[in-house]
């Protein structure tokens, strides 16, 4: 009886082991991930916040659809930027035309946003660290990858976690915009959909959100 109790309990451990080893991996690759600076003014039911974001400078690429093909090519095109495709304010070398460019990596944070546009077409974006002005940051090469100040604004935000589909954004974006019309706010924006965790991180641990911009 002993013998097959530790035939099963092995296995059932490296099981054990294994997942835990996967949670705090997921965990730890987004602890120290900068975020954008907002306050909340206002917790709804279901998870729902009204925020007051900060200013905020974002790297921008707009793809053809569908909805999946779009967002993976838009993450590699903004991550290619961050990466090392950017040309950062470098020294010049004695006189020109003898000009030294460097290209800087720039580090992550999260959330990811996606926005369907009116026309088919998704516009992926990137929040840059808040160290950087629209003076300091490092420029893109590609002219695919825009940049841009955004200002401060109102957002109403819907919380879920699990696994990304089409059907949980659609669902929650309905609920949010009926709790928005419920309590009097109007929503002066197309929704985005606010993606935090890398694609390895355990489904039940993953945020994700769908913002709206609202105003009173």
């Amino acid at each position: 009886m002993k013998l097959l109790q530790k035939k099963y309990m092995t296995p059932i451990i490296i099981l054990a082991v294994c997942l835990g080893l996967w949670m705090l991996y997921g965990y730890l690759s987004i602890r120290n991930i900068e975020k954008p600076t907002y306050s909340v003014s206002q917790t709804l039911e279901r998870k729902i916040e009204i925020r007051e974001y900060a200013p905020m400078i974002v790297a921008a690429t707009t793809v053809d659809g569908p909805y999946d093909e779009a967002v993976n090519n838009g993450f590699r095109i903004i991550a290619d930027y961050i990466f090392g495709n950017n040309t950062s304010k470098g020294s010049i070398a004695m006189t020109s035309p003898v000009i030294q460019e460097s290209s800087s990596s720039i580090a992550m944070t999260t959330p990811v946003l996606q926005e369907k546009n009116n026309n088919e077409t998704f516009t992926i974006r990137f929040v840059m660290p808040s160290k950087y002005t629209m003076e300091t940051i490092p420029k893109p090469n590609n002219v695919k990858v825009t940049l841009a100040e955004v200002p401060s604004r109102t957002i109403a935000t819907i919380m879920f976690s699990g696994l990304w589909s089409n059907a949980k954004a659609e669902k929650y974006t309905a609920l949010l915009g009926k709790v928005m019309d419920t309590k009097g706010y109007k929503i002066i924006s197309n929704p985005q959909y606010a993606r935090y965790n890398p694609p390895w991180t355990p489904p039940w641990m993953r945020l994700n959100e769908i913002w709206v911009e609202v105003s009173l």
